[in-house]
C-alpha cells in the first residue's frame, strides 16, 4: 500500500475505489468488507460457526444489528481510533475536542448496546453472528485508549467485548498479523 499499488492496476480491476479490502473467489470479485464477510458466510456456512441466521425474522434482527454498527456505532468509532491510535502512531496530534464529540455520541450507542444485550448473549441473539464480528476490528483499537472506560462502564457490553475477543478466529487473526 505504500507504494500505492492499491491506487493501480490490476487492484483497481477488485476495486475501483482503489480502497482495502478486496477479494476475489473465482469469477466473484468483491469489495467493501461488510459484503465479503457475509459473502464468505454464506458461501461457507457450513463450516465453522454460523455467522448468518437462518429464518426470515432471525435475519431481520441481524440485519438491523449490522446496520446498526455500520451506521451508529462505527462513525464514532472509526473517528475516535483515528484520533486516539491512528494520529499519535503517524506523528500528529489528538483533537481532544473530536474525542470529547466522538466519545459522547458511542456514549448513547453504547447505551442502546447494554439495554439490547441485557436481552441476549449477543447484539443478534444468542450466538455470535456478522453483527458481533464486524464490531472487533475497531473495538481492539478502542480498548487500548481512554475511550475503554465507555466499555467498562456498561457490565453487558464489557463481558460482551471480552467475549467476541475471547474467540480463537480472532486469536488466529491476530498471530496472523504479527507476521
Amino acid at each position: 500500500m505504500k507504494a500505492g499499488a492499491h491506487k493501480q492496476e490490476p487492484f483497481l480491476s477488485l476495486n475501483p475505489f482503489g480502497q482495502v479490502p478486496a477479494f476475489e473467489h473465482g469469477d466473484l470479485k468483491v469489495f467493501e468488507s461488510r459484503a465479503i464477510t457475509q459473502y464468505i458466510a454464506l458461501e461457507f456456512s457450513e463450516k465453522g460457526t454460523q455467522l448468518i441466521s437462518p429464518g426470515s425474522k432471525s435475519m431481520a434482527t441481524l440485519s438491523v444489528w449490522m446496520e446498526v454498527e455500520a451506521h451508529q456505532y462505527d462513525p464514532a468509532a472509526s473517528k475516535l481510533a483515528w484520533e486516539q491510535f491512528y494520529k499519535p502512531l503517524y506523528g500528529m496530534v489528538t483533537d481532544t475536542a473530536a474525542v470529547e464529540e466522538n466519545e459522547a455520541k458511542l456514549a448513547k450507542v453504547l447505551d442502546i448496546y447494554e439495554t439490547r444485550l441485557s436481552q441476549s448473549k449477543y447484539l443478534a441473539g444468542d450466538g455470535f453472528s456478522l453483527a458481533d464480528m464486524h464490531h472487533i476490528p475497531v473495538t481492539q483499537i478502542l480498548v487500548g485508549t481512554q475511550t475503554k472506560k465507555l466499555f467498562e462502564s456498561r457490565p453487558h457490553v464489557n463481558a460482551w467485548v471480552a467475549d467476541i475477543t475471547a474467540r480463537p478466529a480472532y486469536y488466529k487473526v491476530l498471530a496472523m498479523q504479527k507476521q
